[in-house]
């Protein structure tokens, strides 16, 4: 029997591309937007399901229980706007080609639409494809009036239902409503990518450089890098994992966001520790600096996706800050990990509940 399934509903939609085709070579053009395409399934494929291309977009879904913590998502698509533009900008750079679809790729932008909901997924003579209401809801978004009313022409655009099942408040959004045919009226929220984008690339990087760090430990999971992501840095995926090792609260968000800025405290046997986030790069690195009694280190964790996709490598640099004098304290925290490395036991059980999850 085919099961109704509930999630998030995603595309991507390349602008520009139709104005753009008609103008230049197809023979570049096509080859440009194959590259593109591929740098956006590349993306959505560490959390998502791609289900068809269409054309100049991607349609893709997750089931609401693979995305327990809904941020990712955001996290998910800025992360793609950035590639996409680093992939576009890039290219256009590099390129000697003086035809004129490869000196026009800068005009190609990147949309973005979400909705949650219903779908059934059908498999006819081996080709997968997603159905329902909602499915057709997710498409007809595409033609709205964002642009006409925001001047923005790179956005994403989410349902109210969608944003509502994310749970944020975020600045900045634009509310408007569209109406379509046989779906009737339906609430939008949409931001503009463009000053997110630039705040991403201006952000400074924070990093544990190999040589610099006193420990480093290194896990390989058998599972996505999304998921490995969201259990070792979601506060409540942490107080899971962990047990007795520790207990997490969120200190602060900026603006509920989760980022540079960012504090959460641990509790941890008769001792207690703050963590402020430095640097956070989702599904890449984040670091933050904690504060334990009158200990100060610095931890780097990167993820680094495996085996196209299915597997995951997560390393931890630390690199003590006080206290002084700071050789002593290096010595000492590399003898303490040498006799118990909390991360290995954390990682182990991190592992553990993993494989639960698949055999849910």
């Amino acid at each position: 029997m085919t099961e109704t399934r509930h999630g998030y509903l995603v595309l991507a939609d390349i602008s520009g591309y139709t104005s753009y085709l008609a103008q230049v070579e197809l023979e570049h053009a096509h080859e440009i937007l194959t590259d593109l395409l591929e740098t956006i399934v590349g993306q959505f494929k560490q959390a998502l399901t791609i289900s068809k291309l269409e054309g100049d977009a991607v349609f893709a879904n997750v089931d609401e229980e693979k995305l327990p913590r809904p941020e990712t998502l955001l996290e998910l698509i800025e992360n793609t706007y950035l590639a996409f533009r680093r992939r576009r900008d890039g290219s256009q750079r590099a390129t000697t080609c003086t035809c004129r679809a490869c000196q026009s790729m800068g005009t190609l932008e990147l949309k973005f639409f979400v909705h949650h909901g219903d779908y059934i997924v059908q498999n006819i003579s081996g080709i997968r494809e997603l159905v329902g209401s909602d499915v057709n809801l997710a498409h007809r978004l595409m033609k709205n009036h964002i642009a006409e009313n925001t001047g923005w022409n790179a956005y994403a655009l989410f349902t109210r239902t969608a944003m509502e099942c994310i749970g944020l408040q975020l600045d900045g959004l634009h509310s408007q409503d569209e109406t379509y045919e046989h779906l009737g009226t339906v609430q939008t929220r949409t931001f503009n990518l463009i000053p997110r984008y630039e705040a991403l690339i201006s952000a400074q990087r924070v990093a544990v450089p190999l040589e610099q760090a006193d420990v480093i430990t290194i896990h390989e999971f058998n599972a996505p890098l999304s998921q490995v992501w969201d259990w070792t840095m979601d506060i409540q995926k942490r107080n899971q994992s962990m047990g007795e090792m520790g207990h997490w609260k969120i200190i602060s968000r900026n603006n509920g966001r989760t980022g540079a800025g960012a504090k959460n405290h641990c509790s941890h046997g008769k001792g207690a520790s703050t963590e402020t986030i430095l640097d956070w790069r989702p599904f890449e690195y984040a670091t933050a600096e904690t504060a334990e009694g009158s200990a100060i280190f610095r931890e780097m964790t990167l993820f680094t996706s495996l085996d196209e996709g299915g597997r995951t490598r997560v390393e931890t640099r630390i690199k003590m800050l006080k206290p002084a004098p700071l050789f002593i304290a290096r010595l000492m925290v590399k003898m303490e990990f040498r006799k118990t490395n909390p991360y290995k036991m954390w990682f182990s059980r991190i592992e553990e509940l993993l494989e639960k999850e698949k055999n849910i």
